[in-house]
């Protein structure tokens, strides 16, 4: 049976997209001076007005409106075009106690949350296909723009992948690709089109050894001038599966953004992608998803679930006893293994946070898979 799958990504000039990098970067800009600091930002993108607001606790000062400026002016937008408030303010005490690490008292988690992880062995992201090439698409379009080789190009752009899976071969094809790139006003069209089939879509898909018959489609309205939070207000978490594995597994709802790794709707989810990822490359599974629930206040999670998709030899009970033996669940334990307090969070706010080749991200290492070996002997 053939089976037609599709992923999408955006931009990063993209209003949500900008709208995260911007939360991202008051985050990493506050611990690189605190590294204890709470942090939630989140930020609004309205036709000329940029709000970022949120809640942050720190014994650091940080210059919000500058951060946003450093995200705004490589995406080509100049200090006219935005107005830019600031309504960040102090972390309720509320959460805090639950929240803080104390004597007698382990690091709590900072909000309730279910979170899934997942991989599979399609390739060595360990990502679906679609949604690789669909982040692959955008990225090869931006970085052209960046770079002033892309002539017209403006950043807020979209890609969308659907790839035919065979059943019964196993195999893999494009069926069809989708890019809406914004454009200057008096640009041409069909050279337009022209470069962005030759140079990225094409150029993406021989980099990755697939077929170049597939169906297309470039900016389908006819026509991309207005873009940004000028054609569309952008919010902080609202690109949440082009942040994870493209619509191929389960999603709790939390956004990573703008969040401290006390947050688990990041740090869990990070996790839960580690296990995964791990568990596939150690072959204990062909596919794997894996749930985790934590409870605001408490460190470790209220449950855990697993499914391999009928792929695996083992069983649920005997996959999950290896994660508790090798993985430290606990809130503190997530941002020590991982060491979530020294990551450089913004690069992650534009292309996915998974299966980065160009990132060297503590969540994508594979450090634990003989260990997983050897216990699964």
């Amino acid at each position: 049976m053939k089976r037609f799958l599709t992923s999408e990504s955006v931009g990063a000039g993209h209003p949500d997209k900008m709208c995260d990098q911007i939360s991202d970067a008051v985050l990493d800009a506050v611990l690189k001076k605190d590294k204890n600091a709470r942090v939630a930002c989140d930020v609004l993108a309205n036709n000329n007005v940029i709000y970022i607001g949120g809640q942050i606790t720190t014994t650091a000062y940080v210059d919000t409106i500058k951060e946003a400026w450093k995200v705004l002016k490589p995406l080509g937008y100049t200090e006219t075009d935005f107005n830019i408030i600031n309504g960040i303010f102090p972390q309720s005490p509320d959460i805090a106690m639950g929240v803080d690490k104390t004597d007698d008292k382990e690091l709590g988690a900072g909000d309730q949350g279910i979170l899934f992880g997942y991989a599979t062995n399609e390739n060595d992201y360990y990502m679906p296909w679609s949604i690789v090439l669909s982040h692959e698409l955008v990225k090869r379009a931006e970085y052209l723009r960046r770079k002033k080789l892309f002539k017209d190009a403006k950043s807020d752009m979209k890609s969308q992948v659907t790839m035919e899976y065979d059943d019964e071969t196993n195999e893999y094809r494009v069926a069809k690709v989708l890019m809406s790139i914004q454009h200057s006003a008096d640009f041409n069209e069909d050279k337009f089109k022209k470069y962005i089939k030759e140079q990225i879509i094409d150029y993406v898909l021989i980099a990755h050894n697939f077929n170049l018959d597939y169906e297309l489609l470039i900016n389908p309205t006819g026509r991309f001038v207005i873009g940004g939070p000028v054609g569309d207000t952008g919010l902080t978490g609202r690109k949440i599966i082009v942040d994870t594995y493209g619509g191929f597994a389960h999603h709790g709802g939390g956004a990573f953004s703008g969040k401290d790794a006390t947050k688990i709707d990041r740090s869990a989810a990070y996790m839960a992608r580690y296990i995964a990822k791990n568990m596939v490359a150690a072959g204990i599974a062909e596919r794997f998803e894996i749930q985790l629930s934590y409870a605001i206040g408490l460190p470790k999670p209220q449950s855990i679930y697993i499914d391999t998709f009928g792929t695996s030899k083992y069983s649920e009970k005997e996959i999950v006893e290896i994660i508790n033996k090798l993985f430290n669940l606990s809130v503190e334990g997530i941002i020590n293994t991982l060491d979530l307090k020294n990551v450089s969070y913004l690069p992650t706010a534009s292309f996915g946070h998974f299966g980065r080749k160009d990132l060297d991200l503590p969540w994508e290492k594979l450090n634990k898979v003989e260990e997983i070996k050897k216990l699964m002997k």
